[in-house]
């Protein structure tokens, strides 16, 4: 990652820490599914990491109730 022009090695290690206090869960859908989902993030204003996200805490208080 250094080696991108404008990428520092502070940001580097920056980056680094970060990753390390996240996961990577890998959902798989069709291509038609991915654009749906995508299309409505952006109309939200919202990357589909931040959608999804969202979506899983919305349905995780929901069904608490």
């Amino acid at each position: 990652m250094a080696g991108y022009k404008g990428f520092t090695e502070a940001q580097a290690k920056a980056h680094k820490k970060y990753m390390e206090g996240v996961a990577t869960i890998q959902i798989r859908m069709t291509a038609e599914r991915r654009e749906e989902i995508k299309a409505h993030a952006e109309r939200t204003g919202e990357s589909v990491n931040a959608f999804v996200n969202r979506a899983i805490e919305e349905a995780m208080e929901r069904e608490k109730e």
